[in-house]
């Protein structure tokens, strides 16, 4: 019972007093925030007890240590430290979304980037758990808003825009010689696809795979001396450079960024080929009438992730107008979709939020459906291929250039904010998740790289009788 004449925790008279002092009793709420930060932590961990079934994990924050899933020899075990508590509410409200925001931000370390890709993928049907109301709302609005809205005729520039229209030193430091941003192919003279991992990347290697993927395109499409090649996707011009140096091949080729046209003429200007190269800045839906049925062969490498399902029809519809009508070859490849995981309306994630706004990926089915549609019936499909097994190497190759030789000195001229050291961190984790994360995808079947050739009907194959 409190003494009415001592207490020192309450202090009454006469008169009410409806108004504490700062020495009165004080009572703290808590900070909103916090609790939500409480909620989400718990929310997490309580998924990731049930999820991580293959593999063993142990996150560290400042409340404590945990474990998840079986440590044994040889297992994936994955040691991930939490630096900032927002990351809770990321990786809730997010989910790979937020892990990659709250790694680019310095919100979490990880002993490994392809460790922590390969464990939520092997457990990827516990990890859908963390789907929120809120997230699925979010991903049902940018999933609609990719399919309509992402691919307008503005749209696509802005895209390119976003996604190349960046430092063109960028791009050198951490691509082949001939500037390829697409999956190399290779073979035992690089030790295979796994030769960098148990012999170690030896200099060449790079420009060697790419090569030989920008050789293998072009005798797919059946090019000889003479011909004439349409490719949607410029790049830096390594294709159109190849096909007209060793091929003997005149080449226009279209691109919606202004820096990839800028050093792709460059290129192809030291190598003296401006007569047999054009590089037109323009939209793939804007090709002039004097194209029709004017080439011998289409080639497009990995542009097709920016044209939105939407649009695959009028994509073969305008292949098939510039192609003649016989003896003729398309040749096509992109990042696909295994049809099982394949829809129209792809929803934001961290590739199209920070690398290539607005891509959707398509699946071999889509494209060899919309070339049927797209071209009435006029092209036979030959072949399909998926070269998925190589792009790992691949992305590994880069993302060790990358670490050699993007430096803060190198870039900031395109990039002023990158004189903070903060922002530069940031900026070299994007790109090292990047790798990470599509590497783990085409290692674990989650996405799949095809390559499809096309020619017309009853055009013969080689001599065979």
């Amino acid at each position: 019972m409190l003494n009415s004449a001592t207490s020192s925790a309450l202090t009454f008279s006469s008169t009410p007093n409806f108004y504490r002092s700062p020495s009165s009793l004080s009572i703290v709420l808590p900070n909103p925030k916090s609790i939500i930060l409480s909620y989400a932590r718990s929310s997490v961990l309580a998924v990731m007890e049930k999820a991580v079934t293959r593999g063993h994990l142990t996150v560290a924050d400042s409340e404590g240590v945990h474990h998840f899933g079986t440590r044994s020899k040889g297992c994936n075990d994955v040691y991930l430290k939490v630096v900032n508590s927002d990351f809770w509410m990321r990786v809730l409200f997010s989910q790979d979304l937020g892990f990659s925001e709250a790694y680019m931000m310095g919100d979490v370390e990880v002993d490994s980037l392809k460790g922590v890709m390969d464990l939520w993928l092997d457990n990827e049907s516990g990890m859908d758990n963390l789907t929120s109301a809120v997230s699925r709302v979010t991903s049902a609005i940018s999933g609609l808003s990719n399919a309509f809205l992402g691919q307008t005729r503005s749209k696509a520039r802005l895209n390119a825009i976003a996604s190349y229209d960046q430092s063109n030193e960028l791009f050198k430091a951490f691509l082949s010689q001939e500037m390829m941003y697409s999956c190399a192919l290779w073979t035992e003279a690089e030790g295979g696809v796994r030769g960098d991992l148990i012999s170690g990347p030896t200099p060449g290697d790079l420009e060697a795979a790419q090569l030989r993927k920008i050789r293998y395109v072009l005798t797919a499409a059946k090019v000889k001396p003479g011909d004439r090649i349409l490719e949607f996707g410029s790049g830096w011009g390594g294709m159109a450079i190849e096909a007209a140096r060793t091929f003997g091949c005149e080449v226009d080729t279209l691109t919606l960024s202004k820096e990839q046209k800028a050093l792709a003429e460059e290129r192809i200007k030291a190598a003296g080929l401006q007569d047999v190269i054009r590089v037109h800045l323009m939209d793939y839906r804007e090709i002039p009438p004097s194209f029709e049925k004017a080439f011998d062969a289409f080639i497009s490498i990995e542009m097709l992730e920016h044209v939105g399902s939407k649009h695959y029809h009028d994509y073969f519809r305008l292949v098939d107008f510039a192609l003649k009508s016989s003896n003729a070859t398309a040749v096509v490849s992109a990042s696909t979709f295994p049809e099982s995981r394949y829809s129209g309306y792809q929803p934001e994630d961290f590739m199209r939020k920070y690398m290539w706004p607005n891509s959707c990926l398509p699946s071999a089915t889509a494209l060899i459906t919309a070339a049927n549609t797209g071209s009435e019936g006029r092209f036979t499909l030959e072949g399909v291929e998926n070269h998925a097994a190589h792009y790992p190497r691949t992305l590994r190759e880069w993302g060790r250039r990358l670490d050699a030789n993007v430096r803060q000195d190198l870039i900031v001229k395109d990039y002023p904010s990158l004189k903070d050291n903060a922002e530069f961190d940031a900026f070299r984790r994007k790109w090292q998740y990047l790798f990470a994360y599509a590497g783990a995808g085409f290692a674990k079947g989650y996405i799949t790289c095809h390559m499809l050739t096309f020619t017309r009907p009853n055009d013969c194959p080689a001599t065979c009788d």
